[in-house]
């Protein structure tokens, strides 16, 4: 099982939003994939990015709600999370 190493930003995102992801079960799902490195279903859209992020992933824990995160060695590391125009707007 892989560690967890959330960014600053990704804690500010998460707090922002906490109360409202805690009770989704499609962000509890996410997690527990990435954390134990199973694939994510395809609804989630899992795909690697380009350019300045290269090297980092994203995947739709919603429609509008996204997750910029990586795994290094043992780490899964939490970089953003929020809306795709919050993030690449």
């Amino acid at each position: 099982m892989l560690q967890l190493s959330p960014t600053n930003a990704y804690k500010r995102d998460f707090k922002k939003i906490a109360s409202e992801l805690m009770a989704s079960a499609e962000y509890i799902e996410v997690m527990y994939c990435l954390m134990h490195q199973l694939p994510l279903a395809e609804k989630y859209k899992d795909h690697p990015l380009q350019g300045e992020l290269q090297g980092f992933r994203d995947c739709h824990i919603k429609p509008d709600l996204v997750l910029i995160y990586a795994v290094e060695n043992n780490l899964l590391r939490l970089v953003r999370l929020g809306s795709h125009s919050e993030l690449f707007g």
